[in-house]
């Protein structure tokens, strides 16, 4: 490396990101753990939460939701259904689509992961005011957006 090339250490752009990506880490690692007594990982919480907001959604739709692959749905979703967690059907007009939704019991879990969730979100997000909330989540978004890939 050059001796002349700046080093990003002091940055505040540098520095900052570091920090988000550290505590979006700590957050994941939080709730990953505090939801292993429900038998449920964050990967399969988004699944729950997005089928329930989107009920009959494609797998392609909630894959391309999640930012994943298919191969990783694929993955995921025999382990909820399983579990009769969710249930998959076919398309009425396009046998090759199955649609997703949650079963009654797939419902009733994620209301119990939910709370979980939003008892950790209220100790992490309670260390700022709700105007520091929303400009949080509007820088995010300008981060997501940013990147965004066509």
């Amino acid at each position: 490396m050059n001796n002349k090339q700046e080093l990003p250490w002091d940055n505040p752009r540098f520095r900052n990101w570091v920090a988000v990506a550290r505590a979006c880490h700590s957050v994941e690692r939080a709730l990953a753990g505090a939801l292993a007594p429900l038998d449920l990982k964050p990967a399969q919480l988004d699944v729950l939460m997005n089928l329930y907001r989107h009920p009959g959604m494609s797998q392609h739709d909630l894959a391309r939701r999640l930012l994943v692959g298919r191969s990783n749905i694929t993955m995921l979703l025999p382990q909820l259904e399983n579990r009769e967690l969710l249930r998959r059907e076919s398309d009425g007009k396009d046998k090759r689509v199955l649609r997703l939704s949650l079963t009654p019991a797939g419902e009733a879990l994620l209301m119990e992961a939910l709370k979980v969730y939003m008892d950790l979100l209220d100790k992490v997000m309670g260390q700022s005011t709700p105007a520091e909330c929303d400009l949080l989540g509007d820088h995010m978004r300008r981060v997501a957006e940013a990147l965004k890939v066509e």
